[in-house]
């Protein structure tokens, strides 16, 4: 299997089990922009719908915006807390 196809499989397989809580490290960096995305809105809709606790680890700025709580990390050491309302990847009405 290639990296994204394994990538997705371990994101079904974590899905199946109707976890409390997901730990997601680049949840979407081997996936493509369409299929990450999807990803991203399922993530956030098991957060939102089922009370599913995220802990994600990314690199992508837009995706961290999306968070309710951004810890950023530096060699290993907290240097910034923020708490703020997701915004941009929430997933919309259209």
């Amino acid at each position: 299997l290639s990296g994204g196809e394994q990538q997705r499989v371990a994101i079904a397989r974590a899905f199946v089990t109707r976890p409390a809580m997901i730990f997601a490290d680049e949840p979407t960096g081997n996936l493509d922009a369409k299929t990450g995305q999807h990803i991203i809105e399922l993530l956030f809709g098991l957060n939102r719908d089922e009370g599913v606790t995220l802990v994600l680890v990314t690199h992508d700025p837009a995706l961290a915006s999306a968070c309710d709580r951004r810890v950023t990390l530096d060699a290993g050491r907290i240097v910034h807390t923020e708490s703020a309302p997701p915004s941009a990847l929430e997933p919309s009405a259209s």
